[in-house]
């Protein structure tokens, strides 16, 4: 036998090809997905602030393909008509906890902290996320939790395991000593938390640190940059990283290209973690003058979370939390919303931010009215829920917004948002990648 390559003439390969594309190979073609319309009377176009309609929205491919203004409806597709509602992107809350909630816990801080670990963590995690799609937040930024637990729930929900919605997640923030990220502050130096930890002192381990969240999956990088709340160290809005620290964080972080969070009550913190060039200022609850001039200039986001005040105060107590911590959320509080309100005269960039998980998930949607309340328009209140916050995210070419290209991910309600913004609490539909998640109007 020749031991010759074998040669086919050109003209009979394209003779093959054409009898292997005709009918009798069509078997293996895949379809092209099925088109869906929803259908409603008004939508809130994100982009741009006004609210228009009626509207056509097509859907393919878990993409929007098409947004044709009237009531026409292709021939074909699946209609999903919402009537008179109100059509939106699907909300975004860019400051969330997943692995955490009040009402799953044993009701008693000292118990939950001692009893509880990441594996009670993990097992709640699906049905926090499950009660935040639900509420119509189809994407959220996670930004923190124990033992790498988001990593697993995003990669879970991604791969269509379990319900809830997109997330980019932070992992194990960083945070100094004795500090907000370190969970053995204020108990027996004879007691240690076993697992992965965010403690990092000095420019060469934070640099680590953040090298290590990136390794194990992180989309973004958590610091505390000063004291907190609920945690037992003395001051709420102290330093507590130099300088130098702060700078590394960042740099090493945007080496890798990794946004940065940086939670921050402080004035000083917040303008020390603007220096260092943080994407965005968690909380922000004692900025000043200066501090707002300098996000204003440098483009920072500022994200308020401006509603758990409410729930800390009535709630907490009750809890067994530590009667120091509730004193510094008295401290917080009132405080908070006035600069909230200083930051939107100033024309700041600012994010939805809830901090969901110091109060019950799915309970997102509460903070819309103390946007307004304090200073935001409901258009401006909107807006930073979705093409506010898909930019922070960097996400503009996926979500925030109903335009072609981007995912199906859709909200409704049977009010107007622009006239009372707190239907938000309790949205009527939601869809998430042209996937209904629940509906109470409409025929589907």
């Amino acid at each position: 036998m020749s031991n010759r390559p074998l040669f086919v003439p050109r003209l009979l390969c394209g003779a093959v090809l054409a009898v292997l594309a005709g009918p009798g190979f069509a078997r293996d073609v895949v379809p092209a997905a099925p088109v869906t319309a929803v259908k409603a009377a008004h939508w809130i176009d994100t982009e741009s602030g006004r609210e228009r309609g009626p509207v056509v929205v097509l859907v393919q491919g878990g993409r929007i393909t098409a947004v044709n203004e009237g009531t026409d409806v292709p021939a074909g597709a699946k209609l999903v008509d919402l009537g008179d509602a109100t059509l939106l992107p699907g909300l975004i809350d860019v400051h969330v906890h997943l692995t955490s909630d009040p009402t799953t816990g044993t009701g008693n801080y000292y118990q939950d902290a001692l009893t509880l670990d990441v594996i009670d963590d993990a097992v709640i995690a699906p049905t926090l996320a499950k009660r935040t799609l639900d509420a119509g937040f189809t994407t959220v930024r996670n930004v923190g939790a124990p033992g790498y637990v988001d990593v697993s729930l995003r990669n879970a929900i991604d791969r269509g395991l379990i319900p809830g919605p997109r997330m980019l997640v932070a992992t194990v923030p960083l945070g100094s000593t004795g500090g907000h990220a370190d969970d053995t502050t204020g108990f027996s130096p004879d007691i240690r938390f076993e697992g992965p930890t965010g403690v990092a002192d000095g420019v060469d381990a934070v640099r680590a640190r953040v090298r290590e969240d990136v390794k194990r999956g992180a989309d973004v990088i958590k610091f505390m940059a000063s004291a907190g709340v609920l945690s037992n160290e003395a001051s709420v809005g102290a330093p507590q990283y130099t300088q130098a620290e702060m700078d590394a964080i960042v740099d090493e972080a945007h080496r890798w290209g990794k946004k940065v969070a940086a939670h921050a009550h402080g004035a000083e913190a917040i303008k020390m973690a603007i220096r260092a060039g943080v994407d965005s200022v968690e909380h922000c609850s004692f900025i000043d003058a200066e501090g707002l001039k300098m996000a204003k200039a440098r483009g920072t986001y500022l994200d308020f979370d401006i509603y758990n005040d409410d729930y800390i105060l009535a709630e907490y107590a009750k809890l067994g939390t530590p009667p120091a911590q509730i004193a510094k959320e008295k401290l917080v509080g009132r405080v908070q919303r006035e600069n909230f309100r200083k930051a939107v005269e100033a024309g700041e960039k600012m994010a939805f931010a809830t901090d969901a998980g110091v109060y019950p998930h799915g309970w997102n949607g509460k903070q819309f009215a103390k946007m307004v309340q304090w200073g935001m328009t409901p258009m401006q209140a909107i807006q930073s829920a979705t093409w506010n916050a898909a930019d922070l995210l960097g996400w503009r070419d996926r979500v925030g917004a109903i335009k072609p290209g981007l995912y199906a991910d859709l909200v409704a309600v049977k009010a107007d948002p622009l006239k009372d913004v707190s239907v938000l609490e309790h949205v009527d539909f939601v869809m998430k990648g042209g996937v209904v998640d629940r509906s109470d109007i409409g025929e589907r």
